[in-house]
């Protein structure tokens, strides 16, 4: 059995045999996916797996041999760590370091708690925030919140994604602020 011990970004992105993103699994599997011909390696990782007799390069992304068909959620599931990710870890209302989530519209006046109205938060806006809307206070979002859309938060959901992986999920460069 090789040694495979968790590595940084112990993930490894899979391929359909189309190239098309499915999901991101361990180091572990994903060599064993190749080990048995059911995938081949496509980018290599940082480090190499040793058996008693085999070295193999650690995974970093993989193609299926044979097709997947695969049905896919239309929606992204809603968690508080994808909603943190979703607004970079910030505040909605100061920019600050957000600590909690934050319903738009309070649910305790009728608010759904639904991608369109839950923002990330730091606990002092929360705190004041109370059970107002951001026009009593004076307050304005920058951007109404939306659901995440993209290839990117269907495979990885609130996962940060591998640089070595941009190509095959069409991920853009972040924008200078």
């Amino acid at each position: 059995m090789p040694d495979i011990r968790p590595t940084v970004g112990s993930g490894a992105l899979v391929l359909n045999a189309t190239y098309e993103p499915l999901c991101v699994v361990s180091v572990r599997r994903a060599a064993i996916l190749v080990l048995s011909a059911k995938a081949v390696c496509v980018a290599d990782g940082e480090g190499i797996l040793h058996s008693a007799r085999n070295a193999l390069p650690v995974p970093s992304v993989v193609r299926l041999t044979r097709f997947v068909r695969v049905p896919y959620r239309t929606h992204v599931g809603l968690s508080r760590r994808a909603i943190f990710a979703r607004d970079g870890w910030r505040c909605a209302y100061c920019r600050g370091p957000a600590e909690t989530i934050d319903h738009v519209f309070p649910r305790s006046r009728g608010g759904r708690h639904a991608w369109e109205n839950v923002v990330a938060a730091c606990a002092r806006c929360n705190h004041t925030k109370g059970d107002k809307t951001p026009a009593e206070l004076g307050w304005r979002l920058p951007a109404p919140p939306t659901a995440p859309k993209g290839i990117a938060w269907r495979v990885l959901g609130h996962r940060a994604p591998d640089p070595r992986w941009a190509d095959w999920l069409d991920l853009r460069e972040p924008e200078a602020a």
